[in-house]
């Protein structure tokens, strides 16, 4: 398959302020170019897929979200670390990335989305330090995939076809501060409560991708019916 290269450039006072780590990620790391069918086209980098000027040609990648219940049937949400390049500091579900081109292709198998499934075991246990054993790959379950798009500031945003995924375990945490700034576990009403009060101007930003779970109540309904 031919990789495909954005011919977009972006100057080096986008990433002005912004921890070279994270950098390095959006530079080395490539994700799985996809049509609207989620059929595989191409690879490009974490940087050309996010950027809007790509985003508005059309570029689309795959991705996935993940929803962690534990045995009480709260939601484990994340709070983006202020480092992150995309959407810093926003209140999100438990995780959200994606599967990325690797040597070997593990993380693009298709057969009942284990490809997809690798992936979102692998940053569990990067962001939030979940070690695999806790979430193996049959924990997953799958609920659908959405076409989601959203702007992060004038240069950043997403823009992606997103498998959503429920789990429910009772899981360690040990969070990476380049990557979360803070956990924690909420009940379906505290999760509107909290949306709500993001949606009328509240200090704490919340991810749109949980406004359009919460928006798409059947998803939402499942969810949380799969936690108790």
């Amino acid at each position: 398959m031919t990789e495909v290269l954005s011919s977009a450039a972006i100057s080096s006072e986008a990433y002005q302020g912004h921890d070279p780590e994270q950098v390095k990620w959006m530079e080395e790391e490539y994700c799985i170019l996809v049509d609207d069918k989620d059929e595989v086209i191409g690879y490009d980098s974490k940087k050309n897929c996010h950027l809007i000027t790509n985003i508005k040609k059309g570029m689309l990648h795959r991705a996935f979200s993940v929803f962690l219940f534990n045995s009480k049937g709260e939601l484990l949400l994340q709070q983006r670390a202020g480092k992150k390049i995309t959407f810093p500091l926003y209140f999100t579900n438990t995780c959200c990335s994606h599967p990325l081109r690797t040597p070997n292709g593990e993380e693009e198998e298709v057969e009942k989305q284990i490809g997809v499934r690798r992936a979102a075991q692998r940053k569990l246990l990067h962001e939030l330090g979940i070690p695999a054993e806790e979430v193996p790959l049959d924990a997953f379950r799958f609920l659908t995939r959405l076409h989601y798009e959203a702007p992060s500031d004038d240069v950043w945003g997403e823009h992606e076809i997103d498998y959503i995924f429920i789990v429910q375990r009772d899981v360690t945490l040990k969070l990476e501060p380049n990557e979360v700034a803070s956990a924690c576990y909420v009940s379906k009403q505290e999760l509107r409560k909290l949306v709500d009060a993001s949606e009328a101007g509240a200090p704490d930003a919340v991810l749109t991708s949980i406004d359009i779970e919460l928006d798409h109540q059947q998803h939402a309904r499942t969810a949380f019916a799969s936690a108790t």
